[in-house]
């Protein structure tokens, strides 16, 4: 079966006006490399290739048409990447055009099996190949002899600048560009004989992209080179901003291109998104005014939209200022820029641009910090009405983030959520498709449900994308993807599997490198989950620096993993101190998360110094707050710091009573390093209920002594995964005396053997009972 870029070649069906006006400009003038593709649709036409090698050459031809000059080494290295044997076929082609004599080139156009010359040709007339072929032939026909000969010349050149060696300091031999009235379609007189011999080899050859190679043009660009260009990087940025240019490649030939047409608007926007890249805030929105303004200059929207044109780019001009500044977080320029294009939208009854505002005005209460529901709302209610099921769905998964927050229920949320998917693969929104599946993600691992949040994402992951995919691009650079996978990291090492993060976490830096928006994400994943290893393994040298990089990315964050480092090293007035601004911050800015864990934390600088009994409120106010906002994870492990508190508090039976209600939902959902901690409390609860005493008396206590052998073995199972080795001194310890209690000296010897080499291997004391949970 025919694949569509087959049909592209040969059917004559596939090609309408549009293609044609984006394939042919103007000014396309006959170049060395046009000659290279036309030897390549020849020695397509006349070898016999394999259909999957056939494919994947009629994917090259719009490509190579269409877009900017290659190098000869670019060229070849692209065709051989499809079908090396035609790579050598027009290598050969070229070497016999190029070490021969000018008959030879002229020989190559007579006998080149176009639709015109040869009946049996497989390129119809119409379609894209045969216009192509036509169009080059048109051109070459109408050269005079002086640019034959300098065509002729330019080829040699070409050929031979691949193959050269560059001296040091060179970077290799630049293009020739094609003067305007030589190689022109226009042009039929002779207007450059006397300056032939002058300029022969002092022209430079045109260099530029169809790959992602850091190569810099050297002169102006066609139109329809320049209009594919832009629209090629800019689909790349949105796509998959790993494969467009570099930032600074970009720049500099955004720049040459510029240089040549400074009114070019489309190249002033990929300025603008070129800028968003590297957060220069100057330079982008330097581009985006000027964008707008050669917008309106040009005149395109006033013949769209008769005089109404100048004042839709006037308020589109100002609603991208407003959303500019918000990424930035200028929030009162933004506030600024957006009720200008409020204004202006209201003088012109613009309903669709209100909104679009109305949207961002709740967006930005939202980045203030401010409580922005009832905007939210309204935005839902105005988008259903005008019928903008995009901005609808944006508004409706606004507001279930919102929820989440405030301690809405979760089949309240994932209700509000499948509503808006229904309306998303309705509407073909894959976009929106992924962003849900994304916040559902986030969502159940705010609750505490692991398992659901590890699904979510792999079913975002597994996904086919309802967008059409050009160049070769995946559809999974996207901020959604970049989410769903640091979820995944982070389930991964909550596991003790840190062989596959490393591969996740490999995998984001390929897919997002750290000049792109999205890096920030898995930075702060990939450092958090370092963090946590150091801390678990008690290397609290290697997790101190890394509180620094944390900060730099989440202020509140880096404060939290600071006090964890305080108090590990024992410095618990620093930690103290921290740990209350840090409650302060985050109960102004609503953070309940944070807040419940800087409350377990202070809980846990109370029982160094024996405070049990006022660590007791704190913990009551904690899970009562995580209850309240339905965190199950944060309210098992409240539960766990109370059960502690109460074992030490010398009420055991009580203690046990009480980390029965967490345990199963820590062992079916919660991580490794939890599980450890809850069955060695566990173990620790049955042997103070049973006294372990060798001579006690009685069933009961025999059962829970047996009982906790068996937790205790649990426990070592899970802080061995995660190579715990302060956690394994302790569990040694109490299976020593256990065993010890139970007379087993056989076990006995053997844990006090295996305590032993850990206590000689860590070389610090071990913290006392009452300090760890």
């Amino acid at each position: 079966m025919a694949s569509v870029h087959e049909s592209l070649y040969f059917n004559p069906m596939m090609t309408n006006g549009v293609v044609h006006a984006n394939v042919f400009g103007i000014k396309d003038w006959v170049t060395p490399y046009k000659i290279s593709v036309l030897a390549l649709l020849y020695e397509m036409t006349a070898s016999k290739t394999t259909l999957p090698e056939r494919r994947r050459l009629n994917k090259l031809i719009l490509p190579l048409q269409q877009g900017p000059d290659l190098t000869l080494g670019q060229f070849l290295q692209t065709v051989e990447e499809c079908c090396p044997q035609t790579a050598y076929a027009v290598k050969l082609r070229l070497h016999e055009m190029a070490d021969g004599e000018l008959k030879d080139m002229e020989y190559f156009f007579s006998t080149l099996p176009t639709p015109f010359t040869a009946f049996d040709s497989e390129a119809y007339k119409t379609s894209v190949v045969g216009l192509f072929m036509r169009h080059m032939l048109l051109a070459y026909n109408k050269l005079s002899f002086s640019q034959v000969y300098k065509l002729y010349r330019s080829l040699q050149h070409y050929y031979h600048s691949h193959y050269a060696k560059p001296t040091d300091g060179q970077v290799s031999l630049p293009a020739l560009v094609a003067d305007d009235s030589d190689m022109d379609l226009t042009s039929t007189e002779d207007t450059v004989v006397d300056k032939v011999d002058k300029e022969e080899m002092d022209t430079p050859l045109h260099e530029s992209e169809l790959r992602s190679e850091n190569t810099p043009s050297r002169g102006p660009l066609s139109q329809k080179q320049a209009e594919y260009f832009l629209a090629r990087q800019a689909y790349l940025l949105k796509n998959d901003e790993n494969k467009a240019l570099k930032p600074a490649a970009l720049q500099e030939e955004l720049n040459n291109m510029l240089k040549f047409n400074p009114d070019f608007a489309e190249a002033h926007y990929l300025n603008y998104l070129n800028s968003m890249r590297v957060q220069d805030i100057f330079l982008s929105a330097h581009s985006l005014l000027h964008y707008f303004d050669r917008l309106i200059l040009s005149g395109n929207e006033g013949k769209s939209n008769g005089d109404e044109g100048y004042g839709r780019s006037l308020r589109y001009a100002a609603l991208n200022l407003a959303s500019l500044h918000c990424r930035f977080g200028h929030y009162h320029q933004a506030d600024l820029a957006l009720q200008e294009a409020i204004r202006i939208a209201q003088e012109s009854n613009d309903h669709v641009c209100l909104q679009h505002c109305l949207s961002w005005l709740y967006t930005l209460e939202q980045m203030k910090g401010s409580d922005s529901t009832v905007l939210t709302e309204d935005s839902v209610k105005m988008a259903a009405h005008f019928c903008l099921p995009y901005l609808a769905s944006l508004g409706i998964q606004s507001l279930v983030q919102q929820g989440a927050t405030q301690g809405k229920t979760a089949h309240k949320l994932m209700d509000a959520l499948k509503d808006t998917d229904i309306l998303h693969w309705k509407h073909s929104l894959s976009e929106l498709i992924e962003i849900s599946l994304a916040q559902t993600t986030s969502i159940w691992r705010m609750y505490g449900k692991s398992t659901m949040a590890l699904q979510q994402a792999q079913l975002l992951l597994n996904i086919s994308s309802l967008e059409p995919v050009n160049f070769g691009v995946q559809q999974n650079n996207t901020e959604a993807f970049a989410v769903a996978l640091c979820h995944l990291a982070e389930l991964h090492a909550e596991q003790g599997l840190y062989s596959a993060v490393s591969e996740i976490i490999q995998h984001l830096k390929e897919q997002f490198p750290p000049h792109t928006q999205h890096a920030k994400l898995w930075m702060l994943c990939d450092l958090q989950i370092q963090f946590e290893r150091h801390m678990n393994e008690g290397k609290y040298h290697l997790a101190e620096p890394l509180v620094t990089a944390i900060s730099a990315l989440n202020k509140t964050e880096g404060l939290y993993r600071k006090a964890q480092v305080l108090k590990a090293l024992n410095r618990s007035t620093e930690a103290y101190n921290i740990l209350q601004q840090l409650q302060v911050h985050c109960e102004k800015t609503k953070c309940t998360e944070m807040v419940i864990r800087v409350m377990l934390s202070t809980a846990e600088l109370h029982w160094e110094s024996s405070g049990f009994s006022t660590a007791l409120p704190l913990l009551l106010q904690a899970l009562a707050l995580a209850r309240q906002h339905h965190l199950q994870s944060l309210a098992s492990e409240a539960i766990l710091h109370l059960a502690f508190t109460q074992l030490m508090l010398g009420v055991p039976e009580q203690a046990l009573n009480v980390l029965h209600e967490a345990i199963e939902p820590v062992l079916a959902h919660g991580a490794v390093m939890d599980k450890g901690r809850a069955m060695l409390l566990a173990a620790r609860c049955q042997m103070a209920v049973a006294g372990f005493r060798p001579n006690r008396q009685g069933q009961a206590d025999l059962r829970l002594a047996v009982l906790a052998v068996d937790t205790l073995n649990e426990a070592a199972a899970y802080f061995s995964k995660l190579n715990c080795k302060e956690r394994l001194r302790d569990v040694h310890y109490q299976q020593a005396q256990l065993h010890h209690a139970l007379g087993q000296t056989l076990q006995r010897n053997k844990s006090a053997m295996l305590f032993r080499l850990l206590d000689q291997e860590l070389q610090s004391p071990a913290p006392p009972v009452s300090m760890q949970l």
